[in-house]
């Protein structure tokens, strides 16, 4: 497959910060007397405002946003376990030196997301969009569509690389190719994805006339 540039998920995709969402979230869910396990299996690769909505029926905007803000405190502040994927660092080098252009595309909110990135020494990418910047998180389109935009190209000549269910399916829609690292194998329309793998060590790239070519690595 050919690419023109990356769109690359933040959380399980370029970032291990599980142990920091389980956490948070964890606490969360033990505070309002909801399921942990129930809480945990429903908020990847959802924005955390989407998540509780979900989980806080009935409740006013203004409650769910002070839950919000609680949790975006506690998020950013706690790094501790923060690392970086394998092969995630040397491919954004790598894609730097080629010059194709690449952006980081997270459900997380500012605070949040660049606290890990900082925290997992990934290079700083010149495209960022988080939940802010759009109305409806993924799995909608809408973030991919952004982040395409705001690199100059076509969705159709992006690659999307995400690990979750909801980021699978908002590349997709968004009409991108999409990489789908050690995603679920219940993901739905997981077989739409150009390429399965387990780590992003198994991407290879080279540099084409177009942009690159991608090759996965057994």
């Amino acid at each position: 497959m050919e690419c023109k540039g990356f769109l690359f998920d933040l959380d399980g995709t370029l970032v291990d910060s599980l142990p920091v969402v389980e956490r948070a979230w964890t606490h969360w869910a033990e505070r309002h007397g909801i399921s942990p396990q129930d809480v945990l299996a429903f908020i990847h690769g959802k924005q955390a405002i989407t998540s509780l909505r979900h989980f806080m029926p009935g409740a006013t905007e203004a409650a769910i946003q002070h839950e919000f803000d609680l949790l975006e405190q506690m998020e950013a502040q706690d790094t501790d376990g923060v690392k970086a994927l394998p092969g995630a660092v040397a491919l954004l080098e790598q894609l730097n030196e080629l010059g194709i252009p690449w952006a980081i595309v997270t459900s997380g909110s500012i605070p949040v997301a660049s606290a890990r990135r900082e925290a997992s020494g990934l290079p700083q990418p010149e495209v960022f969009i988080t939940a802010e910047l759009v109305k409806q998180g993924k799995p909608h389109p809408d973030a991919y569509l952004l982040g395409a935009e705001r690199l100059g190209l076509a969705p159709q000549a992006c690659v999307v690389v995400e690990d979750a269910p909801a980021g699978i399916l908002s590349g997709l829609a968004a009409g991108c190719q999409v990489i789908a690292v050690n995603a679920p194998a219940e993901t739905p329309q997981l077989e739409q994805a150009a390429l399965r793998l387990f780590s992003l060590e198994q991407i290879k790239i080279n540099k084409v006339k177009q942009g690159v070519s991608i090759e996965l690595i057994a």
